[in-house]
């Protein structure tokens, strides 16, 4: 269009007059992101066709111990995908009242796949009591209560404040999950950062679930995209529903092209993000007002509770705003702060004077 001029971009990796801890979803991409996305080949992704993302999705699948992957537009709409693939309508869903399914994901398995959710109480530390998921994936034999359909894990949690899930863990509920004759679906959003915080391979803890969906937009910092990935018949299913769910794309290898560089060269950076959160959380435990538990600040997410004499969340919030920072609340009493790919150690520590000097 003439006289139109597009947006360029600057060269730098993060956004310009402002660190942003909203989240790790605003990482912008690396340059090798941008060069690959240049480069890709590309096919139509529908027809099974895009080079690229045939390439990511055989790559994702090896990463994580699977038989097979596909590429989906968001992680909402992989454990959508997934949960269908699992369940017939009318059968529950076994998760979390703590979990990003239940929270943040618009009651889709519901709304869209007529299926019904069966929260539990989650624990500080993200994990499911063993006891009442034993008690919810028994069949009752009678017709008036639903059957289960599938357990649902998230690791690392995000409610709980990027806490880990342990392999041990996991291999408990894989076994009540076995027993029971129901698969196991991990929303592995952050995957990557639970396997770096642990010290071990992801596939110590994949290997525990059928289905494992994770992102390439967070903390991977690719700019668009998550994967499914698990038994090959049950991705051929998630496959068709995510069709059916207006996700198929065609030249997905601009997408996919990012993606690759985002498994092969950006998870074990993953470690500076944990330490920065770790800084942070360090830094604002010793602030008037802030009350923080240390041994939960794992990854890279750091919430807090501001109990202030005389600044609620709210004005907190909006005070950092002005200042060019951004945090966001999860309650009227509570902030998360979460670190990323583009913020530095010198970030957090001006973060930190900010605060300091806003609380004082």
């Amino acid at each position: 269009m003439e006289g139109y001029t597009l947006p360029r971009h600057d060269g730098s990796n993060s956004t310009p007059d402002l660190i942003d801890l909203r989240s790790d979803t605003v990482t912008l991409p690396s340059a090798a992101m941008r060069a690959a996305i240049s480069a890709a080949a590309l096919g139509d992704d529908v027809y099974g066709e895009d080079p690229t993302v045939n390439a990511l999705e055989q790559l994702a699948a090896q990463r994580v111990g699977k038989e097979a992957a596909v590429l989906v537009v968001s992680g909402t709409m992989g454990n959508l995908a997934a949960l269908l693939a699992h369940c017939q309508r009318g059968q529950r869903v076994i998760l979390g009242n703590e979990s990003h399914i239940y929270h943040y994901e618009a009651g889709g398995a519901s709304a869209l796949g007529g299926l019904i959710y069966h929260p539990l109480p989650t624990d500080p530390n993200g994990c499911i009591d063993l006891s009442a998921l034993e008690a919810a994936a028994t069949t009752i034999n009678d017709p008036h209560f639903s059957p289960p359909g599938v357990i649902c894990l998230e690791n690392t949690h995000n409610r709980c404040g990027g806490v880990v899930l342990t392999p041990d863990y996991l291999a408990q509920v894989r076994t009540i999950a076995h027993n029971h004759e129901l698969p196991v679906h991990l929303d592995g959003a952050r995957i990557f950062n639970a396997a770096v915080a642990l010290g071990v391979p992801v596939t110590e803890l994949t290997n525990h679930v059928d289905t494992v969906m994770f992102c390439l937009s967070k903390g991977l910092a690719a700019p668009v995209g998550s994967l499914v990935a698990g038994p090959a018949e049950v991705i051929a299913r998630v496959r068709r529903i995510r069709k059916m769910l207006g996700g198929g794309m065609r030249q997905a290898g601009i997408i996919a092209a990012a993606g690759i560089v985002a498994l092969t060269e950006m998870i074990d950076r993953l470690a500076e993000d944990h330490a920065n959160a770790r800084l942070l959380a360090a830094g604002l435990a010793e602030l008037p007002g802030v009350q923080i538990d240390l041994s939960k600040v794992q990854t890279n997410i750091v919430r807090f509770h501001l109990n202030h004499p005389r600044l609620r969340v709210a004005e907190f919030l909006a005070a950092l705003r002005s200042r060019g920072i951004l945090m966001g609340s999860l309650s009227t009493t509570s902030v998360r702060a979460v670190t990323h790919y583009g913020i530095e150690r010198t970030h957090i520590e001006q973060v930190i004077t900010v605060a300091a000097e806003i609380l004082a």
